[in-house]
């Protein structure tokens, strides 16, 4: 990256320092603060981190104006359209798109590694029947590190890449097992033959007493659902999991950090608190229109969930591709008929969304959760396992971002700084002359 500089000015004092502006292959420019303490006893403030760049990374780039999303330089529509998940995690985590060789080998690697050591089922029954798919999702791959000890030299930079596929191989099993757990079926193992979305769902759904056989159009509407959701630039997971990889961590411990920042509903549990506010719209008994003038009024706090996103302030590039399945899935999906009205509620409020001047002129634009929910209700995903799916199609993402890190010379244990708001010096007074 190229260098110039912009000169801070303490009116103050009159000093004046020099700080290199970082000039990266895309995006905005950055201001190099990470001597801006040391020669000037100032700290930079910004909380939620919205104006600051954490690290340098190669994987992802965003433009939230433009409603850009790429992967290693690939557009997110090109990716969804023509590619596989397999593709886009050998992409994300090698730099480059696979020639057949490569993708057949990475492919078989990553088959190689979808069994779980045996014992970890009896780790299961540690949780209670009613568990939360994702607490025991946070639980079992935090635990992985007491089974795979081979995986564990973060320093070693095979020893790594055999890690994230080992990860990227084990979710599904993982994410499976966990709703099978919940609702009392018996776990059902890997089937190698099958491809990464479809035997997902089938340890999903498959039954001892029946044969099950995946619809071809949910196992596509699922391949592309893990294509648009394996990465995201630095968001709270990801940051969460370079955040905690950053003390040398072992890579479980550091996955399951961003599984748990995952959980949060205003992170990967948006698409979930989407669905509940459709039933809320429908048990309430009350207009569409009611809740439309009330998420309009700015003396209420209720807010239309799955519109609008933090960082895109143009149409979300992952939306356009799901909202095309999304009404694919509606009208040739089985299950429609049984969630009809919650997809009918769906519908209205899209429509609304796009063509209503008060969503539009604040680019309140329906968000890849929206859509997202809507499918996983189509495809008879429990609403309890809809973060859970997040987790799986995300994994990738945040090993590569491990990865990348863990290879980075310059890269430091993270240690945020604050600015202190409490009482100042205080003599320690004895118990009997407090008041």
């Amino acid at each position: 990256m190229s260098k110039h500089t912009a000169t801070l000015i303490d009116n103050e004092t009159g000093e004046q320092f020099e700080l290199d502006i970082l000039h990266p292959s895309q995006g905005p420019k950055a201001i190099d603060v990470t001597s801006l303490y040391r020669e000037t006893g100032i700290l930079a403030y910004d909380p939620g981190f919205m104006s600051t760049a954490s690290c340098w990374s190669d994987i992802t780039y965003l433009d939230g104006n433009k409603g850009l999303l790429e992967y290693r330089g690939y557009p997110i529509q090109e990716l969804a359209e023509q590619g596989s998940y397999m593709e886009t995690c050998y992409l994300l985590l090698n730099g480059e798109l696979p020639n057949a060789e490569q993708l057949h080998e990475f492919t078989d690697r990553v088959v190689h590694h979808t069994m779980l050591h045996e014992q970890i089922k009896r780790f299961y029954s540690g949780f209670r029947r009613d568990a939360h798919p994702m607490a025991t999702m946070v639980g079992v791959v935090g635990a992985l590190s007491a089974f795979y000890h081979e995986y564990m030299d973060i320093h070693d930079p095979e020893n790594r890449y055999e890690t994230a596929i080992l990860l990227i191989a084990k979710m599904p099993t993982i994410a499976a097992w966990s709703y099978r757990y919940a609702n009392g079926t018996p776990f059902v193992y890997p089937d190698n033959a099958l491809g990464y979305a479809e035997n997902f769902l089938h340890m999903m759904f498959a039954l001892p007493t029946e044969d099950y056989t995946s619809d071809p159009r949910m196992v596509r509407a699922l391949e592309v659902i893990l294509i648009t959701h394996a990465d995201h630039e630095q968001n709270a997971s990801t940051s969460t999991v370079r955040l905690a990889g950053s003390s040398e961590v072992n890579p479980f411990a550091a996955i399951s950090a961003g599984i748990a920042s995952l959980w949060g509903p205003a992170h990967g549990g948006a698409n979930e608190a989407v669905v509940r506010m459709l039933m809320d719209i429908r048990d309430s008994g009350k207009p569409l229109i009611h809740f439309l003038e009330k998420a309009k009024d700015k003396a209420q706090k209720f807010r239309l969930m799955g519109f609008g996103h933090r960082v895109y302030k143009n149409y979300d590039p992952r939306a356009k591709i799901l909202r095309e399945l999304c009404h694919d899935i509606i009208d040739k999906s089985p299950l429609a008929e049984e969630h009809h009205e919650l997809l009918d509620i769906a519908m209205k409020l899209e429509a609304v969304a796009m063509e209503d001047d008060y969503f539009i002129s604040r680019k309140l634009y329906p968000n890849v959760d929206f859509y997202s929910g809507i499918i996983f209700l189509s495809m008879g995903i429990p609403l309890n396992m809809f973060t859970v799916m997040f987790a799986m199609a995300r994994t990738v993402g945040w090993v590569a971002h491990w990865h990348e890190m863990m290879g980075d010379d310059k890269s430091r244990i993270a240690r945020p700084r604050q600015l202190y708001t409490g009482k100042t010096h205080r003599e320690y007074p004895p118990i009997d002359e407090r008041d």
